[in-house]
């Protein structure tokens, strides 16, 4: 955007740190938020970087965010865990839990933890590529709050149910499949309400199956299930949007069955009385330890084979390069390290309320 302006990487990523911090995150639980979102950012994945910092300030002012996370171990084995977050910090919960996955395929060969009561973590791709930083396959999903409609329904039931699956490979980067299992997720409808930019009108429907193209509205519908997105596919059967309907309620069921956890409008936020209350999430982490099937640098040849022949594919006329998943956010990450995160001033005013409301100084310059 042309009056977006440029923040270096360090400064967004201390701020955040520091907003945290002074909401009363322990100062090594903010370090790790911060770092999933700006992860985010860097990934070019504006819905959930530092544009999703007001949601968590948001929830720890009204009580409903858990600042200090108890991290309890409910259940273990060899290869599974269960663990219950307690409502702490998503970002501290999920970290630890693909840790453990990570620990456990390190031991055995696969490692599988379920969590309850989580919370908002910020990208799920974060937690699926700590498993190929260590030359494993990883897998992450999480429940959220209900925004899908089923196909042939007009009702929010299925939160955005994102699925990230991560695989190292020998080109300079992994493959890094993050997503949600509707077409946009929620943090892309408010970046989008903030710049004034109408939606697609095959994004969003109102109770009446209708499109909402106005992104201020399609959020206050959310808001009160008077809209909801649409599942991968879109509407119907015609463009196969069942198959988005059927992945996100899989995710349902990783992240609620395996964990004894509430699900679809069980996890709204919202308590009997009206008030805010915790979303008790659910999520699931697998790590898949590749060297007990054969040498890890053997799979990533493999993979490495199957991306750039994908790369090199006949590309469609006008098209100059196909890409696999994970190649673009490889190249954001370099752009903005270099170059910093582009913020607009939407996003800026946000940023110095909160600062003015903490009191953090010395960021005056950049917001």
């Amino acid at each position: 955007m042309k009056n977006d302006t440029l923040i270096p990487v360090l400064i967004l990523e201390r701020f955040m740190r520091a907003v945290f911090t002074a909401l009363g995150v322990p100062p090594e639980d903010a370090a790790v938020a911060a770092e999933v979102l700006i992860a985010s950012d860097l990934r070019g994945i504006e819905s959930h970087g530092v544009s999703r910092l007001k949601y968590y300030y948001d929830r720890i002012v009204a009580g409903v965010q858990q600042v200090r996370t108890q991290f309890e171990v409910v259940r273990e084995s060899e290869t599974t865990a269960l663990v219950d977050g307690h409502h702490g910090m998503g970002q501290v919960i999920a970290r630890r839990a693909m840790s453990m996955a990570i620990e456990k395929a390190k031991a055995h060969g696969l490692g599988a933890v379920a969590v309850r009561n989580g919370a908002h973590f910020g990208i799920a791709g974060y937690y699926s590529l700590m498993a190929a930083e260590e030359g494993m396959i990883g897998l992450a999903v999480t429940n959220a709050r209900p925004s899908i409609t089923p196909t042939f329904g007009v009702e929010p039931m299925l939160g955005t149910n994102p699925i990230a699956f991560a695989a190292p490979s020998d080109l300079d980067f992994p493959f890094s499949f993050d997503g949600a299992t509707s077409i946009v997720q929620r943090g892309k409808l408010e970046v989008y309400a903030r710049t004034g930019k109408p939606l697609n009108s095959g994004w969003v429907i109102d109770r009446q199956g209708e499109p909402l193209t106005d992104p201020k509205i399609a959020l206050a519908g959310l808001d009160h299930a008077n809209a909801a997105l649409l599942p991968l596919g879109g509407a119907g059967e015609e463009q196969a949007g069942y198959k988005g309907y059927d992945l996100a309620t899989m995710v349902e069921i990783l992240s609620a069955s395996l964990a004894g956890g509430p699900f679809l409008k069980g996890l709204l936020g919202v308590a009997e009385d009206g008030t805010r209350c915790p979303t008790m999430l659910g999520h699931f982490f697998l790590a898949i330890d590749i060297s007990r099937f054969l040498p890890v640098e053997a799979s990533k040849a493999t993979t490495g084979g199957i991306l750039r022949a994908l790369q090199q594919s006949a590309k469609a006329p006008g098209e100059e390069r196909i890409f696999v998943a994970g190649e673009k956010e490889h190249e954001s990450i370099q752009r903005r390290q270099a170059e910093g995160v582009p913020l607009n001033e939407g996003l800026r005013g946000e940023l110095r309320q909160m600062a003015e409301a903490l009191q953090i100084s010395g960021y005056e310059v950049y917001f």
